[in-house]
């Protein structure tokens, strides 16, 4: 592969074929006290796979593992912010992953930081340096240290959520705008490097998803016109999975997105 980005390509609407099998696999949720990271959660458990919940609302977080412990899923919990973690916090938790988890198969990066709307002339600059690491570099930190162990695996996967360009390069969308352009080159140049290796690299465009996050920006958006997390949680957890291979490589985006 080498172009400059992942190559688009439309979800078909019957895919997941068949449903996902994550039996006996690890994957590492970055985010899951969000909206679709916690759906995705829920879904990867009941696939079979024992999720490892990382995100900084530590309340949010033991709500859905006692939710994923009470439907029979494997879930451990994780509090770790991304926005103040340093490079040995991150090694840390790849130690905790060796020796509680037994190794790693998958990391879906749902994570994000968008305070709203505002120009660029209006910026505060610690509020562009936040979104900027916390959107671009801490999942760089992410994927660089879950390699070693991804690595291991006779199929793994790196799945980042990135939203599609016609929406972040507007006006107003300021540093979070320009981490998913900068993320989205990451993906490309890390799909590159990792072509010949079991390490399948995957971008997924979930379009407009019934979240808070969402809520921040459309603020004046009728939250019941726009589709919950469900079916995005279902296409994520197709990714995770072994069926994932036919779009390695690939920036997936929803119908309609």
């Amino acid at each position: 592969m080498t172009t400059s980005h992942l190559p688009d390509v439309d979800c078909p609407a019957d895919w997941p074929e068949t449903t996902p099998d994550l039996s006996g696999r690890v994957i590492l949720v970055a985010g899951a006290s969000g909206g679709l990271g916690a759906e995705f959660a829920r879904q990867a458990a009941k696939a079979g796979a024992e999720v490892v919940l990382l995100g900084r609302r530590v309340t949010a977080l033991e709500r859905l593992y006692d939710e994923i412990e009470a439907d029979g899923g494997r879930a451990a919990l994780y509090p770790f912010n991304l926005a103040g973690a340093n490079p040995e916090e991150f090694q840390q938790l790849a130690d905790t992953l060796v020796s509680q988890c037994g190794g790693l198969h998958g990391l879906v990066v749902a994570s994000a930081h968008h305070p709203g709307l505002g120009s660029i002339a209006n910026a505060e600059p610690s509020d562009w340096l936040l979104g900027l690491h916390v959107n671009l570099s801490a999942p760089f930190l992410l994927a660089r240290t879950c390699l070693p162990l991804l690595h291991e695996q006779d199929d793994a996967a790196i799945v980042f959520t990135i939203n599609g360009p016609d929406i972040c390069r507007r006006a107003y969308w300021g540093a979070y705008g320009v981490a998913q352009a900068g993320l989205s080159q990451f993906a490309a140049i890390l799909a590159d490097e990792l072509d010949s290796t079991p390490i399948r690299i995957h971008g997924f465009d979930p379009g407009p998803m019934r979240t808070s996050l969402r809520q921040r920006v459309w603020f004046t958006e009728e939250p019941t016109t726009v589709p919950t997390p469900e079916r995005a949680a279902q296409v994520l957890t197709g990714l995770a999975s072994a069926q994932g291979s036919r779009f390695r490589g690939q920036l997936l985006r929803l119908a309609g997105t």
